[in-house]
């Protein structure tokens, strides 16, 4: 009998998969391990499934914070690839995984890999580079074979594969599992990676240098704004963004608010002591600019906007003026702005 480890996402794919091998006659147990990332939208989704679909089994998770920058693949032109990216987290999970399965005395790897998310040689290639060549269980990718034992999904059977089952069949085969086919941790929902202009942000903050995860979180808000290298404007325009970048603020961030009810809340970011006095002057008068433009009802009129220090206790006023529409902040000189989800339209 064996033991198996999941690498497990919580996508529907991941939980078929898992519950075939784990329903096979050779295995014993199986172990979930899932990897908590940077890139990943993490809620109580996931142990909500956990605890309905797999109260039986051991459920642990590990985080991948410290190498993050290991997943991203930067072209030499500073261009983001999502294919280099996706392969870069997969030898990384792969790896990790590996190690954590001898840890515990596992024999095997399930992966919910789906036939067409990788050919047959370039998957050859990453259980080889992991060292796990047979070790690797893919029951998706494998629709016909005549081996019966767990190796059956298992090595180079991929003359078995067949195009993806698409949609329907993996919920159909879900149900035959006795699983929901309800797909709440899908890939598009759950990597940020895969949201459009995501990537392209990404990129251009690696392109500078010294920043932490928490300035990586402010690329999460919509309508965030690189001014230059080393200059963020981000607002939080509803309650549940404003309650997200509250946790973000630093001490030397500038806070911007306007003075009317439910407006947006901005954080300025700079390096400030290598500004000069006018330079600090005109990024802040941006952000207030920007932050009108949001908050404004009525275009054109000047709205009273506060901001401070965080680390002091002054607050300070400025009549701003709105922009005619928060499109034009984007076509600024030194402005950069990428939208999320390919939506042009900024907001207001």
């Amino acid at each position: 009998m064996a033991k198996v480890l999941s690498l497990f996402s919580g996508s529907l794919a991941s939980r078929v998969a898992t519950r075939l091998v784990e329903q096979h006659p050779d295995v014993d147990s199986v172990t979930l391990l899932h990897f908590r990332s940077p890139f990943s939208r993490e809620g109580e989704e996931l142990r909500q499934l956990v605890r309905a679909e797999w109260s039986h089994a051991v459920f642990r998770t590990q985080s991948i914070k410290k190498e993050y920058r290991r997943l991203l693949e930067i072209t030499p032109e500073g261009r983001f690839s999502l294919a280099g990216s996706c392969r870069n987290c997969r030898l990384l999970l792969l790896s990790r995984a590996a190690r954590y399965m001898e840890r515990i005395g596992a024999e095997y790897i399930v992966s919910g890999e789906l036939p067409d998310s990788l050919a047959t040689e370039d998957r050859s290639e990453t259980d080889e580079l992991v060292g796990m060549t047979g070790k690797i269980l893919r029951p998706l990718c494998v629709v016909r074979s005549r081996a019966r034992g767990l190796n059956r999904w298992a090595g180079r059977d991929g003359k078995g594969m067949a195009p993806a089952d698409g949609r329907a069949m993996l919920h159909r085969r879900a149900v035959d599992v006795g699983l929901d086919g309800a797909d709440p941790m899908a890939a598009c929902r759950r990597c940020k990676l895969l949201t459009p202009g995501f990537g392209e942000r990404l990129a251009s903050l690696f392109g500078e240098t010294g920043f932490t995860l928490n300035t990586l979180r402010l690329l999460d808000f919509p309508l965030y704004f690189k001014v230059d290298a080393g200059i963020k404007i981000v607002l939080a325009c509803d309650e549940r963004e404003r309650r997200e970048l509250q946790n973000l603020f630093l001490p030397d961030d500038v806070r911007v608010y306007a003075a009317t009810p439910h407006g947006p809340m901005t954080l300025v970011r700079a390096e400030w002591d290598a500004r000069s006095r006018g330079e600090q002057q005109w990024i802040v008068k941006l952000a207030a600019r920007i932050t009108a433009t949001v908050a404004s009802m009525t275009r054109g009129e000047s709205v009273p906007v506060y901001y401070r220090l965080e680390k002091e206790d002054e607050t300070l006023l400025v009549n701003a003026s709105p922009f005619r529409q928060i499109e034009e902040v984007a076509g600024l000189d030194r402005v950069e702005f990428i939208p999320l989800g390919g939506v042009p339209v900024l907001a207001g």
